[in-house]
């Protein structure tokens, strides 16, 4: 009889799941809460286990993390999914845990992807983490400052993990190939490079480290020993498209549009151009980023470049005219203008201060002079008395008030040095010692 091959058993199980750890010991990455003497190592270790939330990248071991804690610490251990889950599932199950608390049994809920649950079903824990009913594990990929309700956020402490390194993934996918539970009954050849090209390709998620190891190794050839052999090729068949991490309406979303803003803000066209691709090719809208361009072009450039505003509307009409792909190349160049342009944040500082006394003074009445007076009654009340028109002078300037009593003085807009922003400054300082010079 033909003996049936690892792969072929009917208790299959993917790699990822089968090298899943046991322990802290063989758990990959985040040392800097359960490396030796760190905080949630000695938390677990002395099994004072508080409600808490796991907030981090997906494949950094989240889910695997809550395993090892409810193994370590003797306690039941139940899964919640925020799809399926409803209200009265969770308060069935709580009333469940709160019974085998009486008997000095702890129940850990562990609640995979927790910003998916909506008020109502969040609420529901509230009462039972209050009274010590369960410890509650929250994981999510998300924000839990925008994702989770205040009232059982405050109650639960949270650990931020982080997507893992080169290093770790390296060391995982070599605990795979040598573990009986992964590869280790077999002859793999791969060699290191090839490895490395799986972690790099993994961006820190260690399933799809071990998903695309296990991929490889089942296309891979074999020998009349049993020996597989992975061969480069195969293996860029297997990594040939990369599902980049995004979610257009979450943390990453935020976090790139920034690294964006901030490169372009700091000069950086080279940093400018592999966050606006990072975008992109994982399926940003690109009239999203030409808006938010539109933005920097003003917040951070303003007068020191007048153009900037009109090349970043000009790409957005491109990206508005021909759309992905062939509008990447427009995006490209208006973040490169607004990278090497002279920098002033004059617009922005100068609206904001501007806007802090529009509030403060909401009700100051605009001057007599400048109001408009279409009827006869405005003008016999003073409407208009007082204007003067500045294109019938010389100078083109009036000497007349247009701020409110109680803001005469003000200045907003304090132009730089930077660029042309100098010769607006210089303009700006001819007309204020006019006025001045001319003042009744």
């Amino acid at each position: 009889m033909e003996q049936m091959t690892f792969f072929e058993t009917e208790t299959f199980q993917p790699l990822a799941d089968r090298m899943r750890p046991e322990s802290l010991d063989e758990f990959a990455g985040q040392q800097h809460l359960i490396g030796p003497g760190k905080v949630l190592r000695r938390i677990i270790e002395s099994d004072r286990v508080t409600s808490m939330i796991f907030w981090g990248p997906p494949g950094v071991g989240k889910t695997t993390l809550a395993h090892i804690i409810a193994s370590t610490t003797h306690a039941a251990f139940i899964t919640f999914s925020a799809v399926t889950s409803g209200v009265k599932d969770i308060r069935s199950v709580m009333q469940k845990a709160d019974e085998n608390r009486r008997f000095g049994e702890k129940t850990i809920v562990f609640v995979d992807e927790i910003h998916r649950f909506n008020k109502a079903q969040q609420d529901a824990f509230l009462p039972f983490v209050e009274k010590g009913s369960i410890i509650l594990i929250g994981a999510t990929t998300e924000n839990p400052s925008f994702e989770i309700n205040n009232a059982l956020l405050s109650r639960c402490r949270v650990f931020v993990l982080k997507a893992l390194s080169t290093d770790d993934i390296i060391w995982l996918l070599k605990r795979a190939l040598n573990s009986p539970k992964g590869f280790g009954d077999q002859k793999i050849e791969i060699s290191d490079e090839m490895l490395e090209m799986i972690a790099g390709f993994a961006g820190g998620d260690a399933r799809s480290a071990l998903s695309t190891l296990e991929i490889a190794v089942l296309n891979g050839d074999t020998d009349s020993q049993g020996t597989i052999s992975v061969s480069r090729e195969t293996l860029e068949q297997c990594i040939s498209k990369k599902s980049l991490l995004y979610d257009k309406h979450g943390e990453e979303h935020y976090n790139l549009i920034s690294a964006l803003h901030k490169s372009i803000r700091n000069s950086d066209p080279d940093a400018a151009i592999y966050w606006l691709a990072r975008m992109l090719e994982a399926g940003e809208d690109p009239l999203y980023i030409a808006r938010r361009m539109i933005r920097m072009a003003s917040e951070d450039i303003g007068m020191a470049d007048p153009r900037a505003l009109e090349i970043a509307v000009a790409a957005y009409q491109a990206a508005h005219f021909i759309g992905m792909p062939e509008c990447s190349v427009n995006l490209t160049q208006a973040a490169v203008y607004l990278s090497l342009s002279p920098k002033s944040n004059a617009m922005e500082t100068a609206y904001f201060a501007a806007r802090d006394d529009a509030l403060e003074h909401i009700t100051e009445p605009v001057p007599m002079n400048i109001r408009n007076a279409p009827t006869k009654l405005m003008k016999d009340l003073g409407y208009g008395e007082g204007y003067i028109y500045a294109h019938d002078t010389e100078e083109k300037i009036a000497a007349m008030q247009c701020l409110p009593d109680s803001l005469v003085g003000s200045e907003y807009y304090r132009p730089t040095d930077q660029g042309l922003e100098r010769r607006y400054k210089e303009r700006l300082e001819q007309i204020k010692q006019w006025k001045k010079d001319h003042s009744r």
